[in-house]
């Protein structure tokens, strides 16, 4: 969703509230995101500027939330250690993905509406 954010519209980030106390939103998604492509959580974590911590915190975070482990972690070893999506963790990202899109669609229209709001207030406070 950044995306509208380069070209000057405003953008909708969708967090969705699981429990009082859990959320899952964009952050806790780019971190399976990247522990998917970066086969590792400490790598996954580096590539956000996280620490190690924080980015093990957060997928207990996450397992705690669903329930259920969306990341499969193996230990390290002679050849060291790495992790990967479960099934529900891929499943999780792509509906996630999929409500994200959906949200942007349906408040493309007023999201453009608050940019012109937005372009025209400025506008005359500079001119004024």
């Amino acid at each position: 969703m950044r995306k509208s954010v380069a070209k000057g519209l405003p953008s909708l980030s969708v967090r969705i509230d699981l429990d009082p106390e859990g959320r899952i939103g964009p952050g806790k998604i780019q971190l399976l995101e990247n522990i998917r492509s970066h086969g590792s959580i400490s790598a996954a974590g580096r590539a956000m500027s996280m620490s190690y911590k924080k980015a093990w915190d957060l997928v207990d975070e996450i397992n705690r939330i669903c329930g259920q482990a969306a990341v499969d972690r193996q230990t390290g070893g002679k050849n060291g250690g790495g992790a990967a999506l479960t099934p529900f963790g891929e499943s999780l990202v792509a509906r996630y993905r999929r409500i994200e899109r959906a949200a942007a669609t349906a408040a493309r229209k007023e999201l453009a509406a608050i940019s012109a709001d937005i372009g025209s207030k400025r506008t005359r406070a500079v001119v004024s």
